[in-house]
């Protein structure tokens, strides 16, 4: 475990969300979607419990211009806010 991270940490939820602009990035940007997915890995080797780990990734492909259909982007905020 991270010294950074306390056990006060790891009882709240790891969110991972996952956004590219366009279908066009996600096709072709697959390296980035890879890694935002290993966003999802690094909280486990940190001491997230799997099952604390909730990964959004619905809005990929959709633009930031407004959050109209961006359906995880609200999930994110409701669980933040």
């Amino acid at each position: 475990m991270n010294n950074k991270i306390s056990s006060r940490h790891l009882e709240r939820r790891a969110v991972v969300y996952l956004r590219q602009s366009t279908p066009t990035q996600v096709e072709f940007n697959r390296e980035s979607t890879e890694r935002q997915y290993a966003l999802a890995d690094r909280a486990l080797t940190l001491g997230w419990d799997k099952s604390q780990i909730s990964v959004l990734d619905s809005d990929l492909g959709k633009s930031g211009q407004t959050t109209t259909g961006r359906e995880d982007f609200h999930r994110l905020m409701a669980a933040v806010g």
